[in-house]
């Protein structure tokens, strides 16, 4: 017998007790420091003279065979992959990459204008390809940008015929908009299955518009509000995003309570997340105003124990934590974080083909193309479907890597040179603040 290698242990912050979990069997359990004392003694010197609690950890799978682990493994592997070929698929499709905005933080800058712009043709096409290439997957779509929800009366004719040709697909389509134009687009969304609506609200107006404004400068708050509560009597779900570094995470707990005043909160039509503003094309131009995932982490622990009522606005995920402590149980082992050409593809007007919304743009990137011909670059597709924990050599050896999942490609990709690399999660760290946060007993 020993100590699986899927064990994940640590102390919990701000507490005597300590954690263990294991992703691979689906267990996890608060030990108190004597056990946990007796329990490192055993992962360090392969010594614990308690029979009762080495049969506690044998019951639950920390203490295991190992030829019974790598069954078990084999077993949960084969499951993953079946679920994932018949898990939803999410298809991007960017109608343009311009916007009337000029956010401080923005990344596509660095893009150069792509030639062209959308017809009805481009969009007819995109729906033959997904129809034909995706037959009898689930599916679904979500325009994205650029701002794809531009004022104009040739998007508003183009959004149109996107939404005819979803329905006539019977496909459900999403938005990631920054909500300056709900107003003037609510009568084109009604006329659609729209699933939700992503909208950026960076803090309350003060803080808001001193990032996203408009390329004259105005603010935008006022007006996105306006669109949010139009989405809400619509019965239009909102997914409202906060993007955070350090310049606005102060202005969080008094956002949390803007939204809770509005009853947004209570309404079932809406949800909210919460995006770290990080470097993943290229340098911010203010790189010390970024927190690292696990520094945003510590910072939103904190303000959530001063300003509990934060999280009836949003509740950290802490990894798998919040998971845990709203299902009373652990998710299924997580073999494969990125969805790139798995569950996830992006398609531009321009009729590229991309992995995901992290690569769509970037020429170097393009997979293929789906207009005026089809046509694909299989090796690249193959890098990108062939990544999972059991091909990235940095994971295999990893006691994380069933929560982690390897990260996101496209960083691995950037910071290391190679999309079967590895975008390490601090999922021991993360635990130890999510266990804290919603295991008080």
């Amino acid at each position: 017998m020993y100590f699986s290698k899927h064990n994940i242990f640590s102390k919990i912050k701000d507490s005597e007790n300590y954690f263990i979990v294991n992703s691979l069997t689906g267990n996890a359990d608060i030990l108190s420091p004597s056990d946990a004392e007796k329990v490192n003694d055993l992962r360090n010197h392969g010594v614990l003279d308690d029979p009762a609690l080495i049969g506690d950890l044998m019951e639950k799978g920390y203490l295991t065979d190992e030829a019974e682990e790598r069954k078990l493994y084999r077993s949960k592997y084969l499951d993953f992959l079946d679920n994932r070929d018949e898990d939803e698929i999410q298809l991007f499709f960017v109608p343009n990459y311009s916007c009337n905005f000029a956010c401080s933080y923005c990344y596509q800058d660095e893009y150069a204008p792509a030639k062209g712009w959308l017809t009805s043709e481009i969009i007819d096409s995109f729906f033959d390809y997904i129809q034909q290439e995706f037959a009898g997957r689930r599916k679904y779509i979500t325009v994205f940008g650029g701002e794809p929800l531009l004022n104009s009366p040739g998007q508003k004719e183009n959004i149109t015929h996107l939404i005819k040709k979803a329905n006539a697909a019977c496909l459900e389509v999403c938005f990631v908009t920054n909500g300056y134009t709900l107003v003037e687009y609510m009568d084109i969304l009604k006329q659609g299955v729209i699933r939700e609506v992503q909208i950026t609200m960076d803090g309350t107006a003060l803080v808001h518009n001193a990032r996203r404004f408009l390329k004259g400068g105005s603010g935008t708050f006022d007006k996105i509000v306006e669109g949010v509560d139009n989405c809400l009597a619509n019965h239009i779900t909102v997914n409202l995003r906060m993007v955070i570094d350090r310049e606005n995470i102060e202005n969080l707990p008094e956002l949390a309570q803007f939204a809770i005043d509005k009853k947004w909160t209570s309404n079932t039509f809406f949800k909210t997340q919460i995006g770290r503003n990080y470097e993943l094309h290229h340098c911010q131009s203010s790189v010390d105003k970024l927190y690292s995932r696990i520094s945003l982490y510590e910072k939103l622990y904190e303000l959530t124990q001063s300003y509990p009522h934060i999280l009836e606005f949003y509740k950290p995920a802490y990894s798998i934590s919040k998971f845990l402590a709203e299902n009373g149980s652990l998710p299924d082992p997580l073999f494969d974080s990125c969805p790139a050409c798995k569950t996830e593809w992006a398609f531009d007007y321009t009729g590229k083909i991309y992995s995901c919304t992290a690569t769509v743009g970037k020429a170097d990137e393009s997979l293929g193309t789906f207009y005026p011909h089809v046509s694909t670059t299989l090796e690249m597709i193959s890098q990108w479907e062939s990544r999972d924990v059991t091909t990235i050599p940095e994971c295999k050896t990893c006691s994380v890597q069933l929560a982690c999942g390897g990260g996101c490609g496209s960083v691995a990709k950037n910071k290391n040179g190679s999309v079967c690399s590895p975008d390490c999660r601090p999922v021991t760290e993360l635990l130890e603040l999510g266990f804290a946060a919603y295991f008080k007993e």
